[in-house]
């Protein structure tokens, strides 16, 4: 098995789907190897792509603030995205181009092995757990094969919908609650 540094230099090095010609750098993912909290998002944006890090934008910005709601240090977590490489104009991920980063994503998990993931987000939680609608299931623990899974929005929508934001500080408020330090 690959060390989660291989991973992601096998990552940056990736030319499965057409994304790897528009990008400017892969964006594996960052923070503890031995995390036991993975947060997931969608794909990285014009910063992410810029700097080769997950969630160092606006989005990223609101993320941090809600961690630190939760309680938790960006530090002791792992950040990823279900795609690697940033979709042309920001515009949503494709099912070949997820499909085709599964892999990674599900590598990261194997080595990783979170006791949580926190999912932000519709394309996420579909990726993940095969559910769409965030709305039903926001702010609570779901098991699949194993391994909890907490969904909430995607802070993006946060930074576009107050009621969106307002839903995700409650979740990382119960997010708080849950003994994962």
């Amino acid at each position: 098995m690959n060390s989660l540094y291989d991973l992601a230099e096998q990552i940056r090095r990736c030319t499965k789907c057409p994304l790897w010609k528009g990008r400017t750098l892969a964006v594996p993912g960052d923070g503890a190897e031995k995390a036991k909290i993975m947060v997931i998002g969608e794909a990285p944006g014009a910063e992410e792509d810029r700097q080769g890090l997950p969630f160092v934008g606006r989005a990223g910005k609101l993320l941090n603030e809600m961690l630190e709601i939760a309680g938790w240090k960006r530090s002791d977590i792992f950040i990823t995205n279900c795609l690697k490489c940033r979709p042309p104009k920001n515009r949503a991920p494709q099912k070949e181009e997820l499909k085709n980063c599964r892999e990674w994503l599900e590598q990261q998990i194997e080595l990783i092995k979170p006791e949580l993931v926190v999912v932000l987000g519709r394309v996420a939680s579909s990726q993940l757990l095969g559910k769409d609608k965030i709305k039903d299931i926001h702010g609570k623990i779901m098991i699949k094969e194993g391994l909890k899974y907490f969904v909430t929005y995607h802070p993006s929508a946060g930074l576009r919908f107050k009621k969106f934001k307002e839903k995700l500080k409650e979740d990382f408020l119960v997010l708080g609650k849950l003994n994962y330090r």
